[in-house]
C-alpha cells in the first residue's frame, strides 16, 4: 500500500529524467540532486519530531486512513521514487529493526548532515574527506555517549517504566503511556533474564480487539486468540483441564482430486451415501475425543466447509470445544505456548501431540469475544498482549505506540545503559566535538565543527515543534550544559529548559547510538555517490 507523492524536487537546472543526466552526470550535479532529493524526505517528517510533534494523515491505496506520528509508518507509506530519497526511507527501516524507536530522529539527522555537508562542498572540501571526517566524528560522538550514559538493571522495573514512558511520550496515545509503558516492561521482563543479550518480540503477540478504550489494554497471562468459540452447534465455551488438538486437515467428508459428476437416481442410494458420510464424521469425531482431546484447533483453510455443520453438532454432542479460522501465521506460536503439535492427518492424531492448560474460556470484554488460554502446563515463553480501542484507526495508533515502546525496553536487554532525552546529548556531543575540532587542523577540523552543528536539529526541532522560541531555548541549554549541567535538556510540556533527568525523561543508550551511526554512513555513502544512470 502506498500513498501518491511527488518525486522529491531536484535543485535548479538539474533534470535526473534527461537522457544526458542518465548516461554521464556531472559529479556535483549528481550529489546535490541526491541530497536535495534525501533532505526532502528529511524535510516531511521533522514536524512530527517529539512529543509536542504532529500527526500525519495517510490515505492507502484501497482507500485506508492511517493516522501516525511514528516516522517509519510515514515513510513506508509514501511512494518515493528518487533513489537517493529511498534511501533514507530504507534507513528508517533499518533504525526501526535495530532499535524500533528513533525512526524520525535518525531521518531528521540525516537530513542536517547532508545540509552540513553541501557547506562543506561548497568550500571545496572533497567529499571523500567529508565523509571519513563525519564518520570519525560519529565514532567519537558514541564514545562520549558511552562515558555519560547511566547504567541499568534489568529488575530495576522503575527505571525500564521510565524509558518506556519517554518513548510513549511523543505518540498520539501519550496520555494512556501509564496503561501501556507497564505492559511493555512486563512483557520484555517475561521473556528476558540477566543472561539474556536480545529478546526475540515475535514472542510478544498482539491481539487487536474493537471496543473499550486503550484504558482496558491488558498483558494476558498465558495465551490470547482474537477467534472466538464456534457455538452454533452449542458447544462448550469454557474447559478446565483442557486438552489441546491443533488440526491443518478438514474436518468434513473427502472429496477426489479430480473434477467428478455423481448422477443417483435411487433416493435409497442417496440416503446410503448420507448416512456414509454421516459416520465417516462420526468415526473422525470420536478419534478425536479417544486421545482426551477437549479443545481443537483448526487451522484456517480456503475451502469454506473445512469443518461442516455436522462435524460441529458431533464435536458439541462429545463436549469438545472448536476455535476455527486459526491464521497459519499464528500456527508456531500456539504451538510453543501451549505445547501442542500441529496434526496434518487424522491418522496421526494422538495423544502426545495434545497441549494442556489448566482453563480455556471465551472472554467477553466491551462487546469484543476473545479465547483466553491460562495456567499453560508447558509454556514456552511467549507473551499475549490484548489490545483494544475505540476504532480501528485508535487500535492500530495504539499497537504502533506499543510496538516501539517494547522496542525501547528491548534494546536496554541489549545494551543495558540509558542516557538523558531532551536534546541535553546533542548539544552535549556538540560540545564536545567543538573542543575536539580546536585539537585538529585543516580540512578535517571544519568537518568535526560541521557535524557538531548539524546535531542541533534535534533540540532545535524539539523546541519548534512546542511552539517555543528555539534560538533562545537552545542558547540557553547550551549555557546550562557549559556549567556542567550535561543532563539539562528541553522540557517540552513545561516549555523551559530543566534537568531532564529529574522529569525521567530517559532514553536507552542503543537508540542514540544507533541512530547517529546510521545516519552517518547513510550520508557517507550519498556522499561518495558521483555518478547516477539507469540499467537497461
Amino acid at each position: 500500500m502506498s500513498v501518491a507523492a511527488a518525486p522529491p524536487p531536484q535543485p535548479a537546472g538539474v533534470d535526473v529524467n534527461s537522457s544526458s543526466f542518465k548516461d554521464k552526470g556531472k559529479p556535483m550535479e549528481v550529489r546535490l540532486s541526491n541530497m536535495t532529493a534525501a533532505k526532502t524526505i528529511s524535510s516531511v517528517v521533522r514536524s512530527s519530531l517529539g512529543p509536542r510533534g504532529l500527526d500525519k494523515m495517510i490515505q492507502t491505496s484501497n482507500g485506508e486512513v492511517i493516522v501516525t506520528n511514528d516516522g517509519a509508518t510515514i515513510l513506508n507509506h509514501m511512494a518515493v521514487l528518487h533513489p537517493a530519497a529511498r534511501m533514507l526511507v530504507e534507513l528508517s527501516k533499518a533504525q526501526d529493526v535495530e532499535a524500533g524507536d528513533g525512526t524520525t530522529s535518525v531521518v531528521v539527522l540525516a537530513g542536517s548532515l547532508l545540509g552540513a555537508a553541501e557547506k562543506m562542498l561548497g568550500k571545496g572540501i572533497h567529499p571523500t574527506i567529508i565523509a571519513e571526517s563525519f564518520q570519525s566524528a560519529a565514532a567519537k560522538a558514541v564514545q562520549v555517549l558511552e562515558e555519560i550514559s547511566i547504567p541499568v538493571q534489568l529488575d530495576d522495573r522503575d527505571a525500564l517504566l521510565r524509558a518506556a514512558t519517554t518513548s510513549l511520550n511523543s505518540k498520539i496515545v501519550s496520555q494512556y503511556s501509564n496503561v501501556l509503558a507497564p505492559i511493555a516492561v512486563d512483557a520484555v521482563r517475561k521473556l528476558a533474564s540477566e543472561e539474556s543479550t536480545n529478546v526475540d518480540l515475535r514472542n510478544i503477540r498482539t491481539v487487536k480487539k474493537v471496543g473499550g478504550t486503550i484504558d482496558d489494554t491488558e498483558l494476558v497471562d498465558g495465551l490470547a486468540l482474537e477467534q472466538p468459540v464456534v457455538t452454533s452447534a452449542g458447544g462448550p465455551t469454557r474447559v478446565e483441564k483442557a486438552k489441546i488438538g491443533l488440526i491443518q486437515f478438514q474436518l468434513s467428508s473427502p472429496k477426489p482430486d479430480m473434477d467428478n459428476k455423481i448422477v443417483v437416481n435411487d433416493y435409497r442410494q442417496m440416503d446410503k451415501i448420507l448416512k456414509e458420510e454421516r459416520q465417516y464424521l462420526l468415526n473422525m469425531c470420536k478419534k478425536i475425543k479417544k486421545t482426551g482431546c477437549n479443545v481443537l484447533l483448526v487451522q484456517k483453510s480456503i475451502l469454506r466447509d473445512a469443518v461442516n455443520d455436522l462435524s460441529l453438532h458431533f464435536l458439541s454432542k462429545l463436549k469438545i470445544m472448536v476455535v476455527k479460522d486459526v491464521e497459519r501465521d499464528e500456527i508456531d506460536f500456539i504451538s510453543k505456548s501451549t505445547g501442542c503439535k500441529p496434526i496434518a492427518d487424522i491418522e496421526h492424531f494422538s495423544e502426545d501431540k495434545l497441549g494442556q492448560a489448566d482453563l480455556i474460556d471465551e472472554v467477553h470484554k466491551n462487546g469484543a469475544k476473545f479465547v483466553k488460554i491460562s495456567g499453560l502446563k508447558n509454556p514456552g515463553k511467549t507473551v499475549s498482549i490484548l489490545c483494544t480501542g475505540a476504532n480501528n484507526l485508535v487500535l492500530e495508533e495504539s499497537q504502533r505506540s506499543l510496538h516501539d515502546a517494547l522496542c525501547v525496553v528491548r534494546c536496554l536487554v541489549k545494551k543495558r545503559f540509558l542516557i538523558a532525552g531532551g536534546g541535553a546529548p546533542e548539544i552535549h556531543i556538540n560540545r564536545k566535538l567543538s573542543e575536539i575540532a580546536q585539537t585538529l587542523k585543516g580540512m578535517e577540523a571544519y568537518c568535526y565543527h560541521a557535524f557538531a552543528e548539524a546535531l542541533e536539529v534535534i533540540p532545535t526541532t524539539l523546541a519548534e515543534n512546542a511552539g517555543l522560541n528555539p534560538i533562545a531555548i537552545v542558547t540557553e541549554l547550551r549555557n546550562r550544559q557549559a556549567k556542567g549541567e550535561i543532563t539539562t535538556g528541553i522540557n517540552v510540556r513545561k516549555g523551559m529548559v530543566s534537568d531532564i533527568k529529574q522529569e525521567n525523561v530517559l532514553q536507552p543508550l542503543l537508540v542514540t547510538t544507533n541512530a547517529l551511526e546510521q545516519a552517518t554512513e547513510t550520508v557517507s555513502l550519498l556522499l561518495r555517490i558521483d555518478d547516477y544512470s539507469i540499467s537497461r
